[in-house]
């Protein structure tokens, strides 16, 4: 028996080698600007929003850019980012760049619309207007912000990280241009990768999946097990790219129908205590929670064994299964992902406050495959300082 299921997300996606350029064309197809973009300063810096920037101007269409945002933004930079798109009108928004860049273009597009400001709409279906259009461009392959419905924001006052969440924060338009994330450096490259494989590996062991979150996860499991080793070693790599920012949009296309599990509860302390990029908290994580989660559902594992990397045919399912989390470790180690937490400078004192935190990370810890009490994740927490 299929379980019931409802689909909804990002309305239009534009994929293709220099689809950034067809910026002004996407915006002119929602009713025109101005526009409010949102940009990473680092790639800004880098001029990555170049091509997309100089269709805005060349079409003629009025756009101001709000870039004063950090690593993992504050809920007050959403409320800085809305305010600069109230006083221009801005009738679409944009994000360019990473997953804070998108994040906060989303919750901006939000904030236009509804009154208050972002801490006010911390939880889920908490807005009650629909955010202004919104467009996203990844810059890098691995957050799948451009089609969720997550804009995640720190609070480092109260060690507290969390997002706003719902229908209402779909992204209109998804904007795919592989050409924008070639210049990503190598670690970064290796961090975001490691997170979209987080991503589809929690929505296909999620018990929320749907048959289609599993076609995207696997899939993406797919697209990323045979490319990041190469996009991270050669980031010129144009199809490497190409295949890494596919894999990344579908496993956030996973995540957004299925959900995902305990390693993102966890990474979320991490994020909140110590400051530590989400992306580089799941890659982290990841080899520990699959190890705990592997005998809940050892016939998923198997099945993301065969998507990851090629298999022997006469592999038992539980052989497989191990196989998995063996090839996941050896591609963290290829790529340079930190073996462990002490490789973060993470105290192991905090673990217990870490733990508790983690379990209040509600969906994730619902949706894992093996049922967790907080001493379960303590113990994880204590095996990712052992390695």
């Amino acid at each position: 028996m299929i379980a019931d299921f409802s689909l909804e997300g990002v309305r239009r996606t534009v994929f293709g080698r220099g689809a950034a350029a067809k910026l002004s064309h996407e915006v002119e197809l929602l009713g025109g600007g101005p526009v409010l973009v949102v940009v990473d300063p680092n790639v800004l810096q880098a001029g990555v929003a170049e091509p997309a920037l100089t269709g805005l101007e060349d079409a003629g269409l009025e756009y101001k850019v709000y870039s004063d945002l950090t690593r993992e933004p504050e809920p007050s930079e959403a409320d800085a980012a809305a305010e600069l798109g109230k006083s221009l009108g801005a009738k679409v928004v944009v994000g360019v760049g990473g997953g804070s860049a998108l994040d906060l273009a989303k919750a901006a597009a939000a904030l236009i619309n509804n009154p208050g400001s972002a801490v006010d709409y911390v939880g889920l279906d908490l807005l009650k207007e629909p955010a202004q259009p919104s467009i996203m461009l990844p810059s890098t392959a691995g957050t799948g912000s451009e089609v969720t419905f997550t804009a995640v924001f720190t609070r480092r006052s109260d060690k507290f990280k969390g997002g706003m969440n719902g229908r209402l924060l779909y992204p209109h338009t998804a904007l795919l241009d592989p050409m924008l994330t070639v210049t990503c450096p190598p670690y970064i490259s290796a961090v975001v990768g490691m997170d979209a494989l987080t991503h589809a590996m929690e929505a296909y062991t999620s018990l929320a999946a749907t048959p289609v979150s599993d076609m995207n996860a696997l899939r993406a499991i797919e697209l990323i097990g045979g490319n990041l080793a190469q996009a991270v070693a050669h980031g010129e790599n144009l199809e490497a790219r190409e295949n890494m920012l596919l894999g990344s949009y579908l496993a956030g296309l996973a995540l957004a129908q299925a959900g995902v599990g305990a390693v993102h509860a966890m990474a979320y302390p991490l994020g909140a205590f110590f400051d530590i990029p989400h992306g580089e908290a799941n890659a982290v994580l990841l080899p520990y929670v699959l190890a705990f989660n592997l005998m809940a559902c050892p016939d998923r594992f198997a099945d993301m064994a065969y998507a990851l990397s090629e298999m022997p045919d006469d592999l038992t399912t539980r052989d497989a299964a191990e196989m998995c989390l063996s090839e996941v470790i050896l591609l963290s180690q290829d790529i340079g992902i930190p073996a462990n937490l002490d490789e973060l400078n993470v105290p192991k004192s905090e673990v217990p406050a870490m733990a508790q935190k983690a379990m209040t990370v509600a969906r994730p810890i619902a949706n894992n495959p093996r049922k967790v009490a907080a001493e379960d994740l303590e113990a994880i927490y204590h095996e990712a300082f052992e390695g």
